[in-house]
């Protein structure tokens, strides 16, 4: 098959031997045959050695994203390639129970690298399936891809929404549409016994952020006869985990008016209107500078990505500082902080010592009660660390 090709610059091949499914810029010396944005392209070393095959990226510093290093691989249609990659998550998450959970029908189904599909994130919201490109190289195979799923799950694939608008360059959010099925403006999902809302043309990620899964659960185990605040708390996935294990109060806190009212409806559902429980429209870092955040004694803080790429990372690192200090000098003696940041930029170490730095700020007595990762659905390639995004901790402030 001809195929445009990469020349790797000689000595610049030794990430691409260790597998890593990412080709940078710099170490490419030539391109051959004019390859478009999104095209399936050979990576080649100097003398000539094919090395890998991938999704070309024009214009960006990610020039490559690698589908296959094997050789035998590479020799099958590229649709063959995506249906074998396609069947092993699907069977990754049904050898784990995750389509057979009695209480929770919402988990990722592809998480790009780690499922070796870079590019492509596919989460499952109870019979309807997002897809989310990070490449064009993904989003071209959109097409292909739902008639994969539609033909490897059959009729529990009732819909498949594209919501690759915010995700890929040369993408708006007037691009996210349905591929397939059903279109509801609204679907009900349920996780761990909490029934929740989402719309996928207005929600973050995918339409909810499925990777807390877990930890939201960890916060139903320990919410019993705590005052919880859930900062950016967006539609209400803490703070109904927590209303679940008998929490005394919540608050959700967030920035965005449409958050708080799909939360508000979200406690309605499980709760009636009688929960106790306060949606609260405000900045998290000036509400928690106010007077009412020193009645709380479970702080759960879930911003945003401060830092997007590590052009922003020390800024990015000082945001988390600031909100992490605030929330640890305003809790109750004894209390819980649970603290996250989904920065890919920011490494473990970073974030650790982000934390050790608020603390001494704060000057309280602060223990690790527990690391807290994304959960089993989201795999991480060993040959790709930085997958792993998402960095929590269950904190003891004293």
């Amino acid at each position: 098959m001809n195929r445009p090709r990469l020349i790797i610059a000689q000595g610049r091949e030794k990430s691409i031997l260790r597998f890593h499914p990412w080709i940078f810029s710099g170490a490419v010396k030539r391109i051959v045959d004019n390859p478009q944005d999104g095209d399936l392209v050979d990576v080649v070393a100097s003398d000539g050695t094919w090395l890998a095959a991938g999704h070309y990226q024009a214009g960006e510093s990610i020039v490559c994203k690698v589908l296959t290093f094997d050789a035998v691989e590479n020799a099958h249609s590229e649709e063959e390639l995506l249906r074998r990659r396609l069947q092993s998550a699907i069977d990754y998450r049904r050898a784990l129970g995750f389509f057979d959970m009695a209480d929770t029908n919402v988990f990722r189904l592809v998480h790009a690298e780690g499922d070796f599909l870079p590019g492509l994130v596919c989460d499952w919201y109870n019979g309807v399936l997002v897809l989310q490109a990070h490449s064009m190289g993904m989003y071209r195979r959109f097409p292909l891809i739902s008639n994969l799923f539609h033909e490897l799950l059959g009729e529990r694939l009732l819909s498949v929404f594209d919501k690759s608008g915010n995700t890929c360059p040369g993408l708006d959010s007037s691009s996210d549409r349905y591929l397939f099925g059903i279109e509801p403006d609204e679907w009900e999902i349920c996780e761990h016994g909490n029934r929740m809302l989402i719309n996928f043309f207005e929600g973050q990620k995918t339409g909810f952020f499925v990777d807390q899964r877990e930890n939201r659960k960890l916060v139903h185990d320990l919410a019993a006869g705590h005052r919880v605040m859930n900062c950016f708390g967006y539609t209400g996935g803490f703070s109904l985990a927590a209303l679940r294990g008998g929490a005394e109060y919540v608050e959700t806190v967030d920035i965005s008016k449409k958050a708080i009212e799909l939360c508000n409806r979200n406690v309605a559902l499980n709760f009636g209107s009688a929960a106790r429980h306060k949606g609260t429209v405000a900045d998290v870092l000036k509400y928690l500078n106010g007077p009412l955040s020193s009645n709380f004694d479970f702080v759960i803080l879930d911003p945003p990505a401060f830092a997007k790429n590590h052009h922003v990372l020390k800024q990015g690192l000082k945001g988390y500082r600031t909100i992490n200090q605030r929330a640890m000098e305003m809790i109750q003696p004894g209390g819980l902080l649970m603290t996250f940041s989904c920065s890919q930029a920011v490494s473990v170490s970073d974030f650790r010592t982000m934390v050790f730095s608020a603390a001494a700020g704060a000057r309280r007595r602060v223990r690790i009660v527990r690391v807290l990762p994304h959960a089993a659905d989201h795999p991480v390639s060993v040959y790709h660390p930085e997958g792993e995004y998402l960095k929590g901790l269950l904190l003891e402030v004293e």
